[in-house]
This record gives C-alpha cells, sequence and structure tokens, in this order.
C-alpha cells in the first residue's frame, strides 16, 4: 500500500483572489450534525490573502512546522489535520482566507484566538464520520461544505478534521468528483492519507454521493478557475 504522505509544494507566485461577499452558512441542530461560522469581528478586517504576513500575536512562537497529513488539494485549497499552536507560524505564510473543520467538539479558544488576530474566517461543518454501525456523513451537510470549498472567495482555505484522514479524506473524495477524476484515483487518494486504518464506508459515501446539488447550488461566477471544474458546470448547464 502506497503510504507516501509527501505534501505537493506550495506555489510561491501566488495571483490575486478577487474579494466579493460573504457566504451563508445555515445552521442547523442534529445530535451528529453541528454547522457554525465565524467571522472575525471588527475592526479585524480580512487580510489580503497573498499580501505579507501579519506580526506574529504574542505568546505564539514562530515556527514554521506544517499540521499533521498536510498537504496542497489544488491551487488555493489545503487540507491537514488539527492545527495547533506550533503550526500557526506555518498557516500564517498560507495567507489563508478561510478554515473549514469538520470536528464536532468547540474550535480550540487559542486557535480562535489566532484565527481573529489574522482575520481568518471559520466554517464549522461538524460531523461524526462513516464508522460502522450507525453513523455516518450527512450528504447535505457534505453539500453544504463543497460549495464553501467552490467559491473562490473563500480562497485560500485549508480543510481539517482531527487527523485530516477519514472525514478530510470523505470532503476532498467528493470534490475530486466534480473534478471528474475516475474512482480509481479518488481511492488511492484516500488510503494515501487514511492509511493504515483506510474506511470502506468513506469509499462508498464517495463513491454513490451525487454533485448535481452541488451543481445547481454553486455560483458559476465565482467558481474556481480550475479547467476539470468548468466542464461539468457547463454540461449541467446545458442540460
Amino acid at each position: 500500500m502506497d503510504t507516501d504522505n509527501t505534501p505537493p509544494p506550495i506555489e510561491e507566485d501566488y495571483a490575486a483572489v478577487e474579494r466579493r461577499g460573504q457566504p451563508l452558512v445555515s445552521l442547523e441542530d442534529s445530535p451528529q450534525v453541528s454547522i457554525s461560522v465565524m467571522t472575525p469581528p471588527p475592526p479585524v478586517l480580512l487580510a489580503e490573502p497573498f499580501s505579507k504576513p501579519s506580526e506574529p500575536l504574542e505568546g505564539f512562537p514562530e515556527d514554521i512546522t506544517p499540521p499533521e497529513n498536510f498537504a496542497m488539494v489544488c491551487p488555493y485549497i489545503y487540507r491537514s489535520g488539527m492545527p495547533k499552536k506550533r503550526h500557526f507560524g506555518f498557516l500564517r505564510r498560507l495567507r489563508l482566507r478561510s478554515i473549514l473543520t469538520l470536528i464536532l467538539e468547540e474550535y480550540p479558544v487559542q486557535s480562535q484566538k489566532f484565527l481573529e488576530h489574522e482575520g481568518i474566517r471559520l466554517f464549522q461543518f461538524g460531523v461524526a464520520g462513516n464508522k460502522e454501525p450507525f453513523a455516518d456523513i450527512p450528504e447535505n451537510i457534505m453539500t453544504e461544505a463543497l460549495c464553501v470549498l467552490m467559491d473562490r472567495r473563500n480562497h485560500p482555505i485549508l480543510i481539517h478534521c482531527n487527523k485530516g484522514k477519514h472525514r478530510t479524506g470523505c470532503l476532498v473524495g467528493c470534490l475530486r468528483k466534480l473534478q471528474e477524476w475516475s474512482n480509481t484515483s479518488i481511492f488511492d487518494e484516500y488510503r494515501r492519507y487514511s492509511a493504515p486504518k483506510s474506511r470502506s464506508m468513506d469509499q462508498q459515501f464517495i463513491e454513490l454521493f451525487d454533485v448535481r446539488p452541488v451543481l445547481d447550488q454553486i455560483d458559476p461566477e465565482n467558481v474556481p478557475d480550475w479547467p476539470t471544474t468548468l466542464y461539468p458546470l457547463q454540461g449541467h448547464a446545458e442540460q
């Protein structure tokens, strides 16, 4: 089994990303699902994503250690496990505009302070993950999370759960379906990051996930400029 988790290089030459508007995420109550959005309060302004990083927050050491399972998914989208205090210096260099977390628990206080200081918006889609025999990821929550990823106004963005393996792997796998990857390639990527405990239920979830609701909800004007994304959108519009 291929267990090479070496992350692809981070691009040095960043292009300017247009900032327009703020997406909305509804709040739903469910024993296995929680959704919340934390927006930095005024006067903390959203930092320009490709400008010089802000000064480090007092008390946080300036380090460049990436979080567990860190990798670039595609331009301006990254994945990892739960970032900790020692990873904040590295995250600052990504010039993140947003973080999308899939954890159910309340976001750590020190991480919230870091996000407020850096002007990073937090999208929280708390899901329990696919675990037999009862728990599974609701498709509507995955659809909403994908709509956040498919809006370039939220980029650069980091996706994470606790370990960056199963829940993050499911979300990235569904994103790959939007990019028209083959199931073979999707599952190979999933297993690379979930090893040594890959879940068959995760792979089944990805295989059966219907991308049409995502295509119905995303704003075509703010879709990322990925060639593989444009084709399904164009084909969907012609139907």
